[in-house]
């Protein structure tokens, strides 16, 4: 068996928990899965599973292996799908699943451009809240902010940046510029989806959190940004969400030197074998306009 079958066989029994499993999954023999993680294991120099006679769990070694080679193997299987599909224009309905704020201000002004190049594909766009799992909310595709822990899911990093703090000018005005994190305590703060711990690093490499307060709170992110924009208090949230208004003057950044890593905004798939090509059109159109930001 090659490489690539290996590593097919490796992720199927990872998946699965169990090499029976697995090899009725991809339709080989048991003896064929055992021999295929055997020759990855020698050939890596570590063991990828622990084995008993009722479980197999992976390693430490097996779940850094399992991260890389789904990529690896994802990437590779959507090579060979995009050479046999290129005579064909994508086509079909793709049902997509965004946060409301990110599909409203980078997805939804970029869609003629998306239709224009795709005439074929028709979308469903649901912007509603954390949606982690495509599969269970029946999607091809969900965007999604935070980190993931389910590696059966397929993660495409999308945007990373930092958390920006901002005040309009006319709050910043009359309520003064804060200096530190701690000044925070002291100035009325829009208390967003992730709750008052707003977060900050510093160039010393140490972090902090600052348990904030204030006249509003809110789960939406077009609120967060309007009501600072109207000067009701001091906002934090992901960058991409102000560039716009802090671009054109309308709200202004603090604490710039104290400002922390944001969660970062990745395209969740589910691990599939194939991905349709009118799903890889998406994909594409929405890591293309990402690195306009």
């Amino acid at each position: 068996m090659t490489k690539f079958q290996d590593m097919l066989a490796f992720k199927t029994v990872a998946e699965l928990s169990g090499f029976t499993a697995a090899a009725k999954s991809i339709g080989v023999t048991t003896s064929s899965v055992t021999k295929s993680v055997t020759r990855l294991e020698e050939s890596l120099g570590v063991q990828l599973f622990h084995r008993s006679t009722r479980a197999v769990h992976l390693t430490e070694f097996g779940a850094a292996y399992l991260e890389r080679c789904t990529q690896i193997l994802l990437d590779l299987m959507d090579a060979e799908a995009h050479l046999r599909d290129s005579n064909l224009a994508p086509a079909g309905t793709v049902r997509i699943c965004l946060p409301p704020s990110f599909g409203r201000m980078t997805v939804v002004p970029a869609l003629e451009r998306f239709f224009t190049q795709y005439p074929l594909v028709k979308l469903e766009l649901h912007l509603k809240g954390q949606t982690t799992n495509p599969i269970e909310g029946g999607y091809d595709l969900t965007v999604h902010s935070g980190r993931l822990a389910d590696s059966r899911l397929v993660n495409r990093l999308l945007i990373r940046g930092p958390q920006k703090t901002v005040a309009s000018p006319q709050y910043l005005e009359k309520a003064g510029v804060p200096q530190l994190p701690v000044d925070l305590l002291r100035h009325n703060c829009i208390v967003g989806g992730f709750g008052p711990m707003w977060p900050f690093g510093s160039t010393r490499d140490t972090s902090e959190t600052v348990r904030v307060s204030g006249s509003l709170t809110t789960d939406s992110g077009d609120a967060i940004r309007e009501a600072a924009i109207a000067g009701v208090g001091i906002a934090q949230a992901t960058w991409w969400l102000f560039k716009n208004d802090i671009a054109s003057g309308r709200l202004i950044p603090i604490l710039e030197s104290f400002e922390s890593e944001a969660e970062p905004i990745s395209i969740v798939l589910p691990a599939a074998r194939r991905t349709p090509a009118k799903v890889r059109a998406l994909v594409d159109f929405l890591r293309e306009i990402s690195r306009e930001f």
